[in-house]
Formats: C-alpha cells, structure tokens, sequence
C-alpha cells in the first residue's frame, strides 16, 4: 500500500511539471535609489539596469518567478530638492547583483494560449537576495571596502501582453525595500561606525523600472483543459 501511495505521489508530480508552461527572457530598464544623498524621487531611474527572468506558470491567474538583474546605483546631492543635501555636495555609485523568487499574481485571467484576453495588470511580491559595495565616507568622497550581502522585499506592478504565439512583453516597476541602511555610505558598520550620517533609523530603498520579453514554452497547462 505504501509503495502504492508513493508511486501515485511521484506520477502526480511528474504530470504536474510537464502539464505547465514555462516563460523565459529578458530585463532591461533602469535603476534609482532612494536614501539619504540626491534625490527624493520614488521612479527616477537613472543608471542601466538588466537581466534575465523566468516564470512557470501554474494557472491563468499566477506563477512562480525568479529573476536575475544587475545593475548600479547612484545619487547625486547636486541633484536634491533639499537644501542642506546640494550644500553637503556628496555622491557616490555602488553595483548591486540580484536575485529574486516569489509569486506573480495576474488580475485578469491570462491564458497564454487564448488572444482573446491578450493584456492583464499584474503584482510581483517575495523576497531578493543582493550583494553591494560596502561604502563609507571620508573626507567627503566615498570609499569602497568590499561587498556585503542582504535581504530585499521586492514590490512589482506592470502590465502585460500577448505580442505573438510565443512572446510576451511586458512593463513594469518594482520598489525593494532592503534591510540595509548603507547602499550609500551613510551608515557603515564596524571601525567606520562613526561617519555615519542622515537618519540612520530607515532603511534604503532602490527601484527598477523596465520592460520584460519572454519566450513561453512547454506543454498546454492544466487549467486550458477546463476552458
């Protein structure tokens, strides 16, 4: 009986993974920060940003993804709407390389098999793992000291279609709040704890802003034989 049940658990499972579809394909857009050097501004991208993405689609309303971007941040006090920032005069760059997983969420029914319904908003929501420069400040400029690797909540909304049998494109924008107050040099640890600067109670943001084009492959998936 035991031997039973568990070769019914490995069919169902076998079945399940050639029963879906697969997307695969591009990133490219742009990047902004948001913390405490430049500018405030939530969509301000401003350095090149680029990757790979892959999604299995597990009915017409969500799928898995996890996605591959790299990138490089920067801020500019030239560039601030606050006073005492372009006073300050500071700068700095630092590349980040990302990876992303979690669940994508369609709010219309997206058949990838049916034009009848070609475009749907969609969220992105889970969880990224980056590596950055470690940064700090002295005499004004800013000082790399290696790399450092953290936890991002990445928060995605875009819109999608249906370009041709196989391709999707699709635009969209995704906040990461990160569980790092130092993408800028404004709050480093260890012997540089001292040069820490502007409110180092809230974390740094950074945010990308582009289009996807994926190629979807792969068997028919379950939920087009109940259509």
């Amino acid at each position: 009986m035991r031997r039973i049940v568990l070769l019914f658990f490995m069919l169902s499972a076998s079945l399940s993974m050639t029963a879906q579809i697969h997307e695969i394909g591009v990133f490219v857009g742009g990047s902004n920060y948001i913390g405490d050097i430049g500018a405030t501004n939530y969509i301000n991208p401003n350095q090149l940003a680029y990757g790979f993405i892959y999604k299995w689609n597990k009915s017409s309303r969500y799928s898995w993804r996890a996605s591959l971007i790299w990138s490089q941040l920067s801020g500019d006090d030239a560039n601030a709407d606050i006073r005492s920032r372009v006073q300050r005069d500071f700068q700095f760059k630092n590349s980040i390389r990302e990876i992303s997983a979690g669940l994508e969420f369609n709010f219309l029914p997206f058949n990838l098999h049916n034009f009848s319904k070609p475009v749907t908003p969609y969220i992105y929501g889970g969880l990224s793992y980056f590596s950055h420069d470690d940064l700090n400040f002295s005499g004004g400029v800013a000082v790399d000291n290696g790399n450092r690797n953290t936890f991002a909540i990445p928060m995605t909304l875009g819109i999608k279609a249906k370009v041709s049998t196989h391709l999707v494109l699709a635009a969209e924008v995704g906040a990461r709040y990160t569980f790092t107050d130092n993408l800028d040099g404004s709050n480093p640890t260890g012997a540089n704890s001292n040069l820490s600067f502007g409110n180092i109670y809230s974390d740094d943001w950074y945010v990308f802003t582009g289009i996807t084009l994926t190629y979807t492959f792969g068997r028919l998936p379950c939920y087009y034989c109940f259509e």
